[in-house]
C-alpha cells in the first residue's frame, strides 16, 4: 500500500511547493523567469550541457568497468542524454536514471549489477555536491542554518529526526526482510570498494565529478545573471549550491519543487529578494530542460532504428515434400 502512494506523495510535495510559492509571491517571479531567456543563453545551456554530460557518462563508464560490466562513452553518452530528458518532462526526476539503469542491465545481461552502477554513479555526483557544498556553506553558516530554521523550525525538526530514528528501528526490528537487507547492504558495501573507493578510479570518479559541479553552477550563475542578478559569484555560491542540492531531493515535478523554494529562502536570507531566487532557479530549470533536448533526439532515434527479431522464412510445401522421403531414408536403420 506504502509503495503505491508513495510515488504520488512525492509529486504531490512538490507541486504543493509550487503552489505556495505562486501563493506567496504572484506568477511574475516565474512568468519573469520564462521571459529573460535569450539566445546566448540557449547557446550556453547547449555547450554546458554537453560537458557535463560527457563528464558524468565517463563516470559512469569507470564505474561500470570497475562492476564489470562493459559501457563504451558513446553509448554511454547517448543513454545520459535520454536519462536526462526524461527525468526533466516526467515527474520524479529519476525515471530517466532508472530507465537507464534497466536498460544496460539487460544489454550486458546482469541488470542488478547494472542498476548498482548507476546508483553508484549518481551517489558519487551527489557525495561531490555535499562536499562542495559543506565547504562553500561553511563561509556563511549563518545561511544555511536560516534557511533550514525556516523550513523545518528546530522544535519540529527534532521532533521528526526523534520519530524517524524510532520508526527505522521498528521497521528494522520486526521486518522478515532484515537478513535480505544484510546481505544488500554487504553487496553494497563490496561494490563501494570496488568502485567509488578503488585506487584505480576514485582520482577519475572525483575529477569528474568536480567538473559536472563546476558545470552545473556556471550555467546557474548563467541563469542568475540573465534574471538580472548583479550580486558577485561569492555571494551567489552558497546560494546556488543550496538550490542544487534540494535539486538531489526526489519531491519534484521534473525537476521543479523543492529548487524554487530553497532559492527562494536562500536569495531571501542573503537580501536579495526571494522573488529574485525563484526567477533565477525558473531560468536555470528552462535552461536545464533546453541542455537535455538531444535526449529528445535519442529517443527517437532509438525507436527508429529499435533492432527487430529476424522472421523466419517459410519454406515452399513442394519443396518440404520433395525432402520429406529423403530424411526418412536417412534416418532409417540399416540391415545387419
Amino acid at each position: 500500500m506504502m509503495r503505491a502512494i508513495l510515488p504520488w506523495l512525492k509529486i504531490v510535495v512538490g507541486v504543493a511547493i509550487i503552489g505556495v510559492l505562486f501563493w506567496r509571491l504572484g506568477t511574475g517571479a516565474f512568468v519573469d523567469g520564462l521571459r529573460e531567456i535569450n539566445l546566448w543563453g540557449v547557446v550556453a545551456a547547449l555547450g554546458i550541457g554537453f560537458l557535463t554530460t560527457l563528464f558524468s557518462a565517463w563516470r559512469w563508464c569507470i564505474v561500470a568497468d570497475r562492476l564489470g560490466l562493459k559501457l563504451s562513452l558513446r553509448a554511454a553518452v547517448a543513454d545520459y542524454y535520454r536519462a536526462l530528458f526524461i527525468n526533466a518532462v516526467l515527474p520524479g526526476g529519476v525515471l530517466g536514471d532508472v530507465h537507464r539503469a534497466v536498460q544496460n542491465g539487460h544489454d550486458t545481461g546482469d541488470v542488478g549489477r547494472g542498476v548498482r552502477a548507476v546508483v553508484l554513479e549518481r551517489t558519487g555526483g551527489q557525495l561531490a555536491i555535499l562536499a562542495v557544498g559543506v565547504g562553500v556553506l561553511l563561509t556563511d553558516p549563518t545561511l544555511i542554518a536560516q534557511v533550514i530554521g525556516d523550513i523545518v523550525p528546530a522544535p519540529a525538526a527534532i521532533v521528526i529526526g526523534v520519530l524517524a530514528v524510532i520508526a527505522a528501528a521498528v521497521v528494522l526490528a520486526t521486518s522478515s526482510r532484515l537478513p535480505r537487507w544484510r546481505e544488500a547492504v554487504a553487496r553494497t558495501l563490496i561494490d563501494i570498494r570496488r568502485s567509488l573507493l578503488s585506487p584505480h578510479s576514485w582520482p577519475a570518479i572525483v575529477l569528474l565529478s568536480a567538473a559536472t559541479l563546476a558545470g552545473h553552477l556556471t550555467l546557474f550563475i548563467v541563469a542568475a545573471r540573465s534574471a538580472g542578478s548583479t550580486a558577485s559569484v561569492g555571494q551567489l555560491l552558497p546560494l546556488l549550491v543550496l538550490a542544487l542540492i534540494a535539486m538531489g531531493l526526489p519531491i519534484n515535478v521534473g525537476g521543479w519543487g523543492p529548487r524554487e523554494g530553497v532559492a527562494a529562502l536562500a536569495f531571501a536570507a542573503a537580501g536579495l529578494g526571494a522573488t529574485q531566487g525563484v526567477t533565477t532557479a525558473v531560468v536555470y530549470g528552462v535552461l536545464t530542460m533546453i541542455s537535455a533536448l538531444p535526449g529528445a533526439a535519442v529517443l527517437v532515434l532509438r525507436r527508429v532504428h529499435r533492432p527487430t527479431a529476424p522472421v523466419e522464412q517459410a519454406v515452399p510445401e513442394p519443396v518440404m515434400a520433395r525432402a520429406e522421403p529423403i530424411v526418412r531414408r536417412k534416418v532409417q536403420p540399416q540391415a545387419a
